[in-house]
């Protein structure tokens, strides 16, 4: 590590904590030749995610663009204002936790929607109608009616 001050590579570490859930480690470094005091942050890096797209187009897994459209499925729905941002957490744990590094989209989409199912039926609707694309009203009503057969008492408590 260099000195920010002179930029020396001889530095050491006088001090090393684990920050947050110990996923970040904060070191306080000392310079050797100008005895300048400096912190640095070290974080882990995960490995890259490639998402393959329908048309065989991959980019990389974007978790800021799966929690906008959890975010809009959920909007004005009696959920924490929390719940997309934690979906988005554990949808990305389960990618990452399967140890592939490309994953097709439709992988990433059914998980989506089991997650906003769990959360809330209308945002599941919302989110399957963009998602599915459904090509007209009755099949809109079929996912509807599966979802209703699906259904149980208990959650009228909601």
């Amino acid at each position: 590590m260099r000195c920010p001050q002179c930029g020396e590579r001889d530095t050491r570490v006088v001090d090393s904590r684990d920050l947050d859930d110990a996923a970040t480690i904060r070191r306080r470094r000392e310079c050797g030749a100008c005895s300048l005091r400096f912190t640095t942050y070290e974080r882990i890096e995960a490995a890259r995610l490639i998402v393959i797209k329908r048309d065989g187009t991959r980019q990389e897994f974007d978790r800021e663009k799966l929690a906008s459209g959890l975010r809009k499925a959920l909007t004005r729905r009696p959920v924490p204002t929390s719940a997309a941002e934690q979906a988005a957490d554990e949808i990305e744990a389960v990618l990452r936790g399967e140890g592939m590094t490309e994953v097709p989209s439709s992988r990433i989409g059914s998980l989506a929607m089991a997650k906003l199912r769990e959360l809330d039926q209308i945002a599941y609707i919302r989110f399957a109608s963009v998602y599915q694309s459904f090509d007209d009203l009755e099949a809109l009503k079929r996912e509807v009616d599966t979802l209703y057969a699906q259904w149980s008492p208990k959650e009228t408590a909601r």
